[in-house]
């Protein structure tokens, strides 16, 4: 099978795409025929190297959508099954950038239903990592919370989600992106230097000045484990560290399927066009995800 890796780091150009072989499911584990799969920022990091493995051929894609084609023992899934799945992990030799993926079959939920495999895709990583976040938030409905990067992938369904649990959402974001945050849930656009927020959801990695706008004793949650600021003014401050959760994946498809969370691509590429994917999320301004196709 066709697989993109990096075997050593670098921009776009070092994202090389191989022939391998098909990967066997172990115990509890399913292999899932690849339909699609989403391309994220923390792809580009392992590709750059931020998470370590040089010397090692390192797989690229944590999100995925396809059909179960394999079953390990134990694995309670049936072959053609129409699956969405969070591979974890960012020094592994195979990626859901492939033909084929093995993963963990308690990181498997069924498909959105209506929805296409390319928009599938986009799901397991960032809606996990936004209703993680704000678990760890612990906002409540009548707190205040800001979502800075709030057009993004993890902003917008943070958004989404907050709107759902009743918890009335700020946006920081540009002026530009106020009819998409508010279509997608944010009460209104945050002015320039505000705070006083009961809690922050840092999607967009601005750190101290995303911190300022916390009251006295609330919390600042970032999306970079170990990267987040240092606590002031008593602010509870860390970051989300996404874990594969195949039941919370099955929630979040549901959501998906009635409406409440908005499925966004902004553009596909071929499996072998990984190298032009991988520019393009380089140039930044992405609305919705890119998402490669075998």
């Amino acid at each position: 099978m066709r697989a993109a890796v990096v075997t050593s780091f670098g921009g776009p150009e070092a994202v090389q795409v191989v022939e391998t072989a098909v990967p066997e499911p172990g115990a509890g584990q399913i292999r899932i025929k690849v339909a699609a799969a989403a391309l994220n920022p923390v792809d580009a990091g392992v590709r750059q190297g931020v998470f370590g493995g040089a010397g090692e051929r390192i797989g690229l894609g944590w999100d995925v959508a396809g059909t179960v084609d394999a079953t390990g023992a134990g694995a309670a899934w049936t072959v053609g099954e129409e699956v969405v799945a969070l591979h974890y992990g960012t020094v592994k030799p195979l990626g859901t950038h492939a033909e084929y993926v093995v993963v963990d079959a308690d990181a498997v939920a069924k498909a959105p239903a209506g929805a296409d495999a390319v928009h599938a895709a986009t799901l397991a990583l960032n809606a996990l990592t936004a209703a993680q976040a704000l678990d760890l938030l612990e906002v409540t409905p009548g707190q205040s919370l800001l979502v800075t990067g709030a057009a993004g992938a993890v902003g917008g369904y943070a958004l989404q989600l907050a709107a759902h649990r009743g918890i009335t959402a700020t946006a920081l974001a540009r002026e530009a992106d106020e009819e998409l945050v508010r279509s997608l849930g944010a009460a209104r656009l945050a002015g320039a230097g505000e705070g006083g927020f009961d809690a922050v959801l840092d999607a967009a990695v601005l750190g101290e000045a995303a911190l300022e706008r916390v009251r006295d004793g609330g919390a600042y949650l970032g999306v970079i484990p170990h990267a987040e600021p240092a606590s002031v003014r008593g602010v509870r401050t860390g970051a989300v560290e996404v874990a594969a959760d195949g039941r919370r994946l099955a929630e979040l498809s549901r959501l998906a399927e009635e409406g409440v969370l908005t499925l966004r691509v902004a553009e596909t590429f071929a499996l072998d066009d990984a190298q032009k994917a991988h520019a393009r999320l380089a140039e930044g301004g992405v609305r919705g995800r890119l998402v490669l196709v075998p």
